[in-house]
């Protein structure tokens, strides 16, 4: 299933997608939020009569399609080539930092270029979202306790991030710096098998493969799950391929009036335009 957030009339409907028909499922789901996942909301929809429900005939755009997670725990270095890149060593587990939850942003939505800002970078990503609690859990029933996969834009401003006082937080907190979606995907094959790409004014920045993960989402989640608990709705963002403006020689920086397109093979398309955030 494909499961998004769709703005109307000043208002938000969950929906899920069908062919190109979205079907408003208020009605069996509520919103898409923790208590939609925790409360069996993923399958009360996937036993539902979804073409019985009303269509929702016209909308004014995405929102993000999870609402209000507790938190947004992202996984920094995790391909191969990024690491390169970065002329950083491979790491021996993980490296975590979060970004938080008022970052959120939908899939067409502007990318806001704050006040003062230097260096405004991109971070395409595959996300996923928490079904069910996980705390301390194997790797090999990890995959167990996910709802599905998004795509996520790690926007970043370089400056913030590594200039003013070394915090990754710092650089992936504004508003607007985390697009998500335009879909939760429920049924994807083999995240571990998934092209992405990122362009900028139509020029590709980056071209990579989920194949070149240092750690697997198994090993992710269990990494993850023995230093907090995961809850429903929680989102995990699992790093970027090479390609960011950062690396490139000389740097490239996004500015006002740039657009930025991402995509994830069978997850969706984001377009978004940069602005300044006066």
């Amino acid at each position: 299933m494909k499961l998004c957030r769709l703005r109307r009339d000043g208002a938000i409907v969950p929906a899920v997608k069908l062919g190109e028909t979205c079907y408003d499922v208020s009605s069996v789901a509520g919103d898409l939020d923790p208590a939609f996942f925790a409360g069996g909301g993923l399958a009360a929809l996937q036993s539902a009569d979804i073409g019985a429900l009303p269509v929702v005939e016209e909308h004014d755009g995405y929102a993000p399609c999870v609402a209000r997670p507790s938190k947004i725990v992202c996984v920094g270095l995790n391909y191969h080539d990024h690491a390169t890149e970065a002329g950083m060593e491979i790491p021996e587990e993980p490296v975590i930092f979060f970004k938080s939850p008022s970052s959120l942003s939908g899939a067409n939505d502007p990318i806001l270029l704050p006040p003062g800002s230097q260096m405004l970078d991109w971070e395409i990503e595959l996300a996923f979202v928490i079904g069910t609690r996980a705390k301390r859990v194997a790797r090999d029933s990890a995959l167990d306790h996910l709802a599905g996969f998004m795509v996520l834009n790690d926007i970043s401003e370089r400056h913030y991030q590594l200039m003013r006082g070394g915090q990754w937080a710092k650089g992936k907190s504004y508003d607007s710096f985390t697009p998500i979606g335009p879909y939760l995907v429920t049924d994807v094959a083999d995240p571990h098998a998934l092209a992405l790409s990122l362009s900028v004014n139509d020029r590709q920045m980056q071209n990579g493969s989920t194949a070149d993960f240092i750690f697997d989402l198994p090993t992710v989640i269990e990494h993850i799950s023995e230093f907090m608990t995961l809850e429903p709705g929680d989102i995990v963002t699992t790093g970027t391929p090479a390609g960011v403006g950062f690396g490139m020689d000389p740097k490239r920086f996004l500015k006002p009036g740039d657009r930025v397109r991402t995509e994830i093979a069978g997850l969706g398309v984001q377009e978004q335009t940069v602005m300044e955030d006066n």
